[in-house]
């Protein structure tokens, strides 16, 4: 009897040994349980962005006898909102006309993008600066799928060419060309995209007429809020009216 009592006391103190034994192991492998309450509540999320307010659509204004059709209707932005530059300045619409007051940059995008002329087609508008002496309407257009911008009175006040043929921007391509623009006096801007050319014109002075056949056409970052397209300002008040398109024959007027 002392023999079986002994033995089952030497058995139990060899279990609980076993037992010591076993539970690190186990601690070092297993993943700890989660709690089903954390200890302390998770961080509140972030507030949403604010997403501007979206721009109303424009009812297509019907073409004239010459096909042209106007995007601006003389008294609110429909069809427009402010390009997202930083900086950038207000734009009113006054007396009929576009104004986009001087920030660092200050543009309008054109937001009914299902009917955009992309290729055979021919842009315009009225411009005139009142305030800075940078460029004042620079217009981002579509070239089929790509973009390029018309320069109008950047780099100090009177230059104008495309930005950008194969990487050059319009200070250090062939369109480079120099006006003198004068304050408060309006301009007529024209630019015409074909399949294998762009031209552009100020007033009735053709400044631009450039073979695009091979060449990689684009823009330069800084006017990538106005894309497809947009009309922008350089540190400078621009005043813009009469804005219209007209599509083109296969290979131009």
């Amino acid at each position: 009897m002392r023999n079986i009592y002994c033995l089952s006391i030497v058995g139990a103190l060899a279990m609980l040994w076993l037992a010591g034994c076993a539970e690190p192991a186990c601690c070092c492998k297993s993943t700890p349980a989660q709690s089903a309450v954390p200890a302390t509540p998770p961080p509140s999320p972030p507030p949403a962005k604010a997403e501007p307010v979206p721009a109303a659509k424009a009812v297509p204004a019907a073409a004239n006898a010459d096909g042209w059709r106007s995007l601006f209707d003389g008294k609110t932005l429909t069809g427009w909102q402010e390009a997202d530059f930083a900086g950038r300045g207000p734009v009113t619409v006054t007396n009929g006309e576009i104004v986009l007051r001087t920030g660092y940059m200050t543009g309008i995008v054109w937001t009914n993008t299902h009917d955009l002329l992309r290729m055979n087609y021919e842009i315009e508008l009225e411009a005139k600066r009142t305030e800075g002496s940078d460029f004042f309407s620079t217009l981002t257009f579509p070239v089929g799928t790509n973009p390029c911008s018309l320069v109008v009175g950047g780099w100090g006040g009177g230059l104008v060419g495309l930005s950008c043929l194969d990487g050059e921007d319009a200070a250090n391509n062939e369109t480079s060309k120099t006006v003198e623009f004068k304050q408060n006096q309006w301009y007529h801007v024209r630019v015409q995209v074909l399949p294998e050319k762009i031209l552009a014109w100020i007033d009735d002075e053709k400044l631009v007429d450039v073979v695009t056949t091979d060449r990689r056409v684009g823009i330069r970052l800084e006017c990538e809020p106005c894309l497809p397209l947009g009309v922008a300002t350089w540190s400078t008040t621009g005043v813009l009216r009469n804005i219209r398109v007209r599509p083109l024959p296969e290979g131009g007027k």
